[in-house]
């Protein structure tokens, strides 16, 4: 069951960062993530009535707290990290990081996966390398890029480990929780990435222009990419209560995959060598992870 709800998580998780690419072509990336974190609160409080009754604990407000405050810090390093270097050199840092501080913090927890399951997280691993690896086309617009800096990989490293720590504290979370660590995490952000939007306009501007300026298509992908968003944070929360956090995590993790085919079937965008290998590696590693 918590491989299906993974692998869920994942679809949305890579399906949240497509909207998001597209609504921040079209908007300030911030005022997208203010947005679209907004979304996924409004989403939760809606449903909250019709939810599965619950009986947190105090840790888990705390532990959902410092998801909040990890999730929100992972995000705004990564877009620094964006701003100033390559997404060839990013994503796959950021991805693989993620990945790799829940599985290392659950192995030395004492969780054993087994030879097969091990086998698949190191291949799930190269899938995300080799997935979010963008192929350089030989155009002028490349050469003027930004070139991956020192800064950058050490931006996105922390972006990944902030990321990773995020999956972590959501999967601490007690079995009786609910989603409210969810709710109190987006109670976090949302303010955070509000006062990131205010604070980034320039005085002579007017505090609330950039987001009165958002196109309406923007706005509604946006609004996409947080529902979708927290969809997936929702399964993978559940996820994380039924299934060992090693592969959990790993299976969460290969979210790239469905950014990269989500981009070939609606934007006709073609697959890489690298990342045609990836999808082989993803699947493989899913297989290997769920054999008994």
């Amino acid at each position: 069951m918590f491989v299906t709800l993974a692998l869920a998580s994942a679809a949305f998780y890579g399906a949240a960062d497509f909207l998001g690419g597209i609504a921040s072509k079209r908007a300030d990336s911030v005022v997208v993530t203010f947005v679209a974190q907004a979304a996924g609160l409004v989403l939760l409080a809606l449903l909250l009535p019709v939810l599965p009754s619950s009986s947190p604990v105090p840790s888990d407000y705390v532990w959902g707290v410092a998801a909040g405050v990890a999730g929100s810090a992972g995000v705004a390093f990564l877009y620094r990290a964006l701003a100033i270097g390559t997404m060839s050199i990013v994503a796959p840092i950021t991805a693989v990081c993620a990945a790799a501080v829940p599985v290392l913090v659950a192995l030395g927890l004492g969780e054993r996966p087994g030879m097969r399951a091990g086998v698949g997280i190191i291949l799930a691993a190269m899938a995300i390398l080799l997935l979010s690896r963008v192929e350089p086309a030989r155009t002028r617009a490349v050469e003027t890029a930004p070139r991956p800096t020192q800064s950058a990989v050490t931006l996105a490293f922390i972006s990944g480990v902030a990321v990773g720590l995020f999956f972590l504290c959501l999967a601490q979370t007690s079995d009786h929780a609910g989603m409210w660590p969810l709710i109190v995490g987006r109670s976090v952000s949302v303010p955070l990435f509000g006062v990131m939007a205010v604070t980034r306009l320039p005085p002579s501007r007017s505090r609330y222009g950039a987001i009165r300026r958002l196109e309406r298509s923007a706005v509604r992908t946006a609004f996409g990419c947080g529902i979708v968003d927290m969809l997936a944070n929702a399964l993978y929360l559940i996820a994380t209560r039924s299934g060992p956090l090693s592969l959990v995590a790993t299976l969460a993790s290969l979210y790239p995959a469905s950014t990269v085919l989500l981009a070939r079937v609606t934007l006709g965008e073609r697959l890489s060598g690298s990342q045609a290998l990836g999808v082989g590696c993803a699947l493989l590693a899913v297989v290997l992870i769920v054999s008994p």
